[in-house]
């Protein structure tokens, strides 16, 4: 294990924490010395990440939770204070990219994305702040995307939805930072995760991954540890004068 990025135990909770960018997010935070709560929808994929965290000398639980359930999320949390600690760092990356052209989308669709992206980031922000504020310390990083900074084609609810985290982002930094919590959003872009391959097998990205790479300056896909580092870094101790910043993670495909 690497030296702690902390001055004391802190714990993390990673919502989507058991796949692509919120299971990597979840590793490098607990090789950093965080004991973290792998907060999933999936079970198995949350037990699977919480165990190869353990397998590593780290400290980690499974935690099932649907974050558009506010009932879920307070149950989880009351389990990870029980299990870990209070925690005072919150990712949240949970989230669902469907596409769909605009007059097609249904309200029925509309609403589960802003009841995953927008509310869960919310009603996740609402129950784990109070913890922060009675520690006195708290870091928060909301997975956003680079499609709420340029919008795009098929994906006007996503980005919407990811629009909207960044606001909360920005409002939560100003209200909190008195309190020692700093708040931050980083938007990703074309990064290797189950959703990209998807977009690509479902024709959303014209002939495929590939194709994208010359017109990505640093001239690769990105990987979930890129997201990680800059989720890492926001987390530790010495980046307590960075809050209410969108750190973009794309390669220089976003520049804004």
């Amino acid at each position: 294990m690497a030296v702690s990025a902390w001055s004391q135990p802190r714990v993390a909770i990673v919502t989507g924490g058991g796949s692509g960018i919120g299971e990597a997010v979840s590793q490098r935070l607990a090789a950093d010395g965080a004991a973290v709560a792998v907060f999933d929808l999936d079970g198995d994929s949350a037990a699977v990440t919480a165990s190869a965290i353990e397998a590593a000398g780290g400290a980690a639980i499974a935690v099932v939770c649907d974050v558009a359930d506010r009932t879920a999320i307070e149950a989880g949390v009351a389990e990870t204070v029980e299990r870990l600690g209070r925690p005072t760092i919150l990712i949240n990356n949970a989230g669902i990219t469907p596409f769909g052209r605009f007059l097609d989308i249904s309200r029925e669709t509309f609403d589960q994305v802003i009841a995953v992206n927008l509310r869960g980031t919310f009603d996740c922000c609402q129950v784990v702040i109070p913890h922060m504020v009675e520690e006195g310390w708290g870091r928060i990083v909301n997975i956003s995307s680079s499609s709420a900074q340029t919008g795009n084609f098929g994906h006007t609810h996503y980005s919407a939805s990811k629009a909207a985290v960044i606001g909360l982002s920005r409002s939560l930094a100003k209200e909190f930072g008195r309190k020692g919590i700093t708040v931050n959003a980083v938007p990703p872009s074309f990064i290797e995760t189950p959703s990209l391959h998807r977009a690509a097998e479902e024709g959303q990205l014209g002939s495929g991954i590939q194709e994208h790479i010359p017109t990505t300056p640093v001239r690769r896909v990105g990987q979930p540890d890129d997201i990680a580092a800059a989720c890492a870094f926001l987390c530790r101790d010495d980046a307590g004068y960075i809050t209410g910043q969108v750190l973009g993670v794309n390669g220089g495909r976003v520049i804004v």
